[in-house]
């Protein structure tokens, strides 16, 4: 007699438990997007036409979910705003979402649908998961009513949230979590009125997860790491990418790396508006990322991944961000500083005029250091070292430490700090510090052509980071990024009651 299909499935659920249980390594995938946007409209469009937009972008999601489950996977994250888009008011949006419950009412949308109200989206990827049995990690949005008796109520009486959701190989939802950072366009969203701090166990080491723009705020992306100690973040973003400094592939490694974590970073593809850039990310730096700024196409990627990466024998050292930098006799500040802008951050810069030498730049409280030697000069190019020690962001304002050796733009000294993505020169070495005020910094080399250099550096306990050998590729940046979150100003859009 054939097993029935339930028990089918839940044999081989278990198989795969055990098998997950049995490694300490665990296969993870994430998705870049480009997703079938709606037509631009102020005014709502039918649930009937909403879901039917909604399903084109599943039916794509599918096809990687099926893709990545047959290669191995355990779990896949596709992006921020992969269902339906972003071109929304806040009525537009309306039918486009779903209320979302609490994990703990322990439900299968894909064996128990009508449980709750209407909810087709939630069906169709419990069934995703289920079907493929692999964890599947989707953004989409959450309604939740209210009424006049919570002073914060909308007038149009409900909240609307930016939502990740996760679901288990059973098709259970296990986790939801409601962005809290949202980005000043959002505007189609509320502010949850608390941090939500979400986790959740797998048999391949224990899980947070986050949106986009929180990866740049203490809450909740620090407390997850530090105070919650989860060894994987999963990421939805959708990213637009911002050189010198913050394209998608080089911050999201960087900040792995900082905070000595795994980060699955799905982000959405969109070459119009600078988005792309994805990636499989450890402490020790990238084991597969993809950033495509010219065709239109999505992108598969998988990597095998430590389960906990704190147990393993790799796992990086702390480092003392400042010790190096703070203890050395001080090399003397050039004379020949210019001020130069990186959007709207005035940095401090001095450009290096020789092919070797030593550098010092000083800005408040950070002043920066910097050995190196080229290996290729080009006489096209200007190289700077630059501090940066101060508030960033036209209405949401954080506090940011910046080292960095970046390639100008020009030989012109006024374009330093604009976008640059290709170089032609190489470095046989360079050492950058700072003397930061914080413990929370990223390391970033960046190479021509917006390329990762995994491998070719290292940071030192002292918190020096260095290049182990000569740059295989010319230089664009090597940064030293922190972030002072004690000094961030509040936040002037987030209300509570």
């Amino acid at each position: 007699m054939l097993p029935s299909q339930p028990l089918l499935h839940a044999a081989v659920f278990a198989l795969a438990a055990l098998q997950a249980l049995a490694s300490d390594t665990f296969i993870a995938a994430v998705y870049e997007h480009a997703v079938i946007l709606p037509d631009a409209t102020d005014e709502p469009v039918s649930p009937d036409d909403a879901l039917a937009l909604m399903n084109k972008n599943m039916d794509v999601l599918e096809g990687a979910i099926k893709e990545a489950a047959q290669q191995g996977a355990h779990i896949i994250v596709t992006p921020e705003d992969g269902i339906y888009g972003w071109r929304f008011t806040r009525e537009a949006i309306y039918p486009y979402l779903e209320d979302i419950p609490d994990p703990a009412v322990n439900w299968v949308p894909c064996t128990n649908p009508t449980r709750f109200a209407p909810a087709p989206v939630q069906e169709r990827l419990s069934c995703m998961a289920r079907n493929n049995s692999i964890y599947v990690v989707a953004n989409m949005g959450d309604k939740k009513p209210c009424n006049a008796s919570d002073p914060s109520c909308p007038s149009d009486g409900r909240y609307q949230y930016n939502t990740d959701v996760v679901f288990d190989p059973e098709g259970k939802l296990v986790a939801r979590y409601h962005k809290y950072n949202l980005f000043r366009r959002e505007t189609q969203f509320n502010y949850p009125k608390e941090p939500e701090a979400v986790t959740f166990e797998t048999p391949f080491g224990k899980f947070g997860i986050f949106t986009c723009f929180d990866i740049l705020f203490r809450e909740p992306a620090v407390v997850l790491v530090s105070e919650l100690q989860v060894d994987t973040v999963l990421f939805p973003t959708a990213w637009m990418n911002v050189l010198p400094f913050l394209t998608a592939v080089e911050f999201h490694s960087a900040w792995a790396m900082g905070m000595g974590v795994n980060l699955l970073s799905a982000n959405t593809h969109n070459i119009n508006l600078a988005m792309t850039g994805d990636g499989l990310f450890t402490p020790e730096g990238p084991l597969a990322y993809h950033y495509d700024s010219r065709t239109e196409e999505g992108c598969l990627l998988l990597a095998e991944l430590s389960a906990r990466p704190r147990l393993s024998p790799t796992y990086p050292p702390a480092v003392n961000w400042s010790s190096y930098a703070t203890s050395i006799k001080k090399f003397p500040e050039g004379n020949d500083t210019f001020s130069g802008a990186v959007r709207r951050d005035i940095f401090t810069f001095s450009e290096l005029r020789c092919k070797a030498g030593n550098y010092t730049v000083c800005q408040g409280d950070l002043c920066c250091h910097l050995v190196y030697q080229m290996s290729n000069k080009s006489k096209d190019e200007v190289y700077v070292l630059g501090a940066f020690d101060g508030l960033h962001g036209s209405l949401i304002k954080y506090h940011w430490q910046i080292c960095t050796l970046l390639k100008c733009q020009s030989t012109d000294r006024n374009t330093c700090g604009q976008p640059v993505e290709t170089a032609q020169t190489k470095f046989e070495m360079f050492s950058l510090s700072g003397t930061f005020g914080t413990n929370y910094v990223f390391p970033e080399v960046l190479y021509s052509g917006v390329e990762l250099a995994p491998g070719e550096f290292e940071v030192l306990r002292d918190g020096r980071l260095k290049s182990k050998h000569g740059t295989s590729k010319p230089l664009l940046t090597a940064t030293l990024f922190g972030r002072l979150y004690e000094k961030d100003l509040p936040h002037p859009l987030r209300t509570s009651p």
